[in-house]
């Protein structure tokens, strides 16, 4: 009796993993398409640039960026995370922007 509970226990604990992925899996169609953009304000700023459609970007949405003095200490960061160190040089007008821009590169 006892070994048929336990049985019974570890087929639950093993079955309740698979079901989740099994909900994860369906859910993955449903995602929108901000997650499956090639770039986002959470790219490193580097990758972004790395790829000239993207530089492009930062070019026309942020004219300076990739000429500063400290590009060398922000490229790692993404856009998102460099905005409240900017000390207002990164609107949300700019970062809506460059959120589209971003977006429409396939």
């Amino acid at each position: 009796m006892k070994l048929a509970a336990l049985t019974a226990a570890i087929v639950m604990m093993t079955a309740a993993p698979a079901l989740a992925q099994t909900s994860a899996a369906a859910a993955a169609p449903a995602a929108d398409a901000a997650t499956t953009a090639r770039f986002t304000l959470d790219t490193p700023i580097e990758a972004i640039a790395a790829d000239p459609a993207g530089k492009a970007v930062l070019n026309a949405d942020f004219p300076e960026m990739l000429a500063h003095p400290a590009y060398e200490q922000f490229k790692g960061m993404s856009l998102a995370a460099l905005q409240p160190m900017a000390n207002g040089q990164i609107t949300d007008e700019q970062l809506a922007k460059a959120k589209a821009d971003l977006a429409a590169i396939k």
